[in-house]
């Protein structure tokens, strides 16, 4: 993993830095920082995996452990990172396996985030 630099803020995340995974493998790099800046909410990141079309993958704020100055470590491991979510217009929800209301909740969340991550990709929304 090449040198990061020092822990940094999503504000300050550039388009372009390398992903990581937790076990140090690279993922990819930052496509789009998802946020509200005026009301600090960080929802997580787009990723672009690779040079060719659908690449994307969405990263939940919750799965990244650290923002640094050149670059972004995610606290899943790279066999987890194959599971995360590509952005999507109608994004089916997830299905939920216990009868937590929390998880359902959860699922309502990512749901919106995945929707609002297409709108940024597809450029309905910057």
């Amino acid at each position: 993993m090449e040198e990061l630099g020092q822990p940094a803020s999503y504000l300050v995340l550039a388009a372009g830095a390398p992903v990581y995974a937790s076990d140090g493998e690279r993922l990819g790099e930052v496509e789009h920082v998802l946020c509200d800046p005026d009301i600090d909410i960080f929802d997580g990141i787009v990723i672009d995996r690779s040079v060719l079309p659908g690449g994307h993958r969405f990263v939940d704020a919750r799965r990244i452990e650290e923002i640094y100055e050149r670059g972004v470590v995610l606290s899943v491991d790279s066999a987890a990172a194959q599971a995360l979510p590509e952005p999507s217009e109608n994004p089916a929800s997830m299905e939920v396996t216990g009868e937590e209301m929390v998880e359902r909740e959860w699922d309502d969340e990512l749901e919106g985030k995945l929707r609002r991550a297409w709108d940024v990709i597809s450029g309905r929304r910057e």
